[in-house]
């Protein structure tokens, strides 16, 4: 596929910014970079984020947008890279476009600077944020349904050796070793091991 949104338009355009968002565990950024090569302009910086994309309290994302300028460009390989929802799609358009910054995503061969781009980018993101919903009701569903048939018990409970937490809890309120010391031995993360200590009198 060639990528041909306004081209001749941004063959003056000195500044391609690039933003990348892997979501899964998994996931590598070479398929994403891939694809924004064959957009045919420089990529003068890229901002990577590997985190979950649900909302956009992501540190690379913020970065970007403090960084980008006006007459600048933002390369997406496709929409959904930038937001999952669509308000969170039309908040950072507005945000991006206050600043005179241009959007295009090469999947959908969509360019924010159109009407006609900008309408079409809300209906996209409209459209995949109601399969989303349609996925979690139906994940809901299924389980509600095992659940009165008795085949859905939930996660198990990670099994607590007392013996070992006892022992190490006694050296840890004698002052023989530290909190992180005690949790790291017994292979804990905080919340866990503060909630157990309570849970069974430690």
């Amino acid at each position: 596929m060639k990528y041909i949104l306004k081209h001749d338009k941004l063959k003056s355009v000195k500044t391609c910014i690039v933003y990348v968002l892997m979501s899964s565990i998994g996931q590598n950024e070479a398929g994403q970079l891939k694809t924004l090569e064959k957009f045919g302009k420089p990529m003068h910086r890229i901002f990577i984020d590997k985190c979950s994309g649900k909302n956009t309290d992501r540190p690379e994302l913020k970065k970007m947008l403090d960084y980008v300028r006006d007459e600048d460009v933002l390369v997406v390989s496709e929409y959904a890279r930038l937001a999952r929802s669509s308000a969170d799609m039309l908040r950072l358009v507005d945000e991006l476009q206050a600043k005179g910054v241009e959007i295009i995503s090469l999947r959908e061969q969509l360019d924010t600077t159109t009407p006609q781009g900008r309408f079409i980018l809300t209906v996209f993101a409209g459209l995949a944020e109601l399969e989303r919903e349609t996925l979690r009701e139906r994940q809901r569903e299924g389980i509600a349904i095992a659940k009165a048939a008795g085949k859905y018990k939930g996660r198990q409970p990670i099994p607590v050796d007392l013996t070992a937490l006892q022992m190490e809890c006694k050296l840890w309120r004698e002052g023989k070793q530290t909190a992180k010391r005690t949790m790291q031995k017994l292979g804990m993360k905080p919340n866990r091991f503060y909630r157990k200590v309570k849970e069974y009198g430690f």
